[in-house]
């Protein structure tokens, strides 16, 4: 998860920033694998991957109400080129015929990526609101795992199984 930032010298609108930017690259390529896969039965892995760009769009949405209510309008100054991947799953990871097992997992490997950035980011930082803001973030992405942990537990059986081709 390559990401240019030195992290001890962002401020608190620059860390909502960052993170707002990473849960939107995450929308972004959920919502780009569900297209390119297309939905064949409720349950698919379009539908795992559409579900997943609902999570990240909902938290991208929070933080951008934070940060409008504590900075207004303020322009933004974190680049998107200071990250990649961070919480998006890889862009070649998807397959047209995958199960919706193994699209969960590759949402629970980005999940975790996720927590990971935060706990690692926290060592880098020094200012106490943003120390606060990546705990908060690297707890929610915590829950996540667990969510998606569950979800996966609660799959039918079959759900394993990669989609054969389809003869029309």
């Amino acid at each position: 998860m390559p990401v240019n930032l030195d992290f001890s010298a962002l401020d608190l609108m620059d860390a909502l920033d960052l993170a707002i930017l990473i849960e939107v690259e995450a929308w972004e390529r959920y919502k780009m694998f569900s297209e390119q896969i297309g939905h064949r039965f409720s349950g698919d892995a379009a539908s795992v991957f559409e579900s997943m760009a609902q999570n990240e769009e909902k938290h991208g949405r929070q933080l951008s109400d934070r940060r409008q209510e504590l900075f207004a309008d303020a322009p933004v100054r974190v680049s998107r080129t200071a990250l990649f991947d961070v919480e998006a799953p890889e862009v070649g990871a998807p397959r047209w015929n995958m199960s919706p097992l193994k699209a969960y997992q590759l949402a629970l490997q980005s999940e975790e990526k996720a927590y990971w950035f935060y706990d690692e980011a926290l060592k880098h930082v020094t200012d106490p609101s943003i120390r606060e803001l990546f705990a908060e973030l690297r707890d929610e992405e915590t829950e996540h795992v667990r969510m998606v942990k569950e979800a996966i537990e609660a799959l039918p059986p079959g759900a394993e199984e990669d989609l054969e081709d389809q003869d029309d």
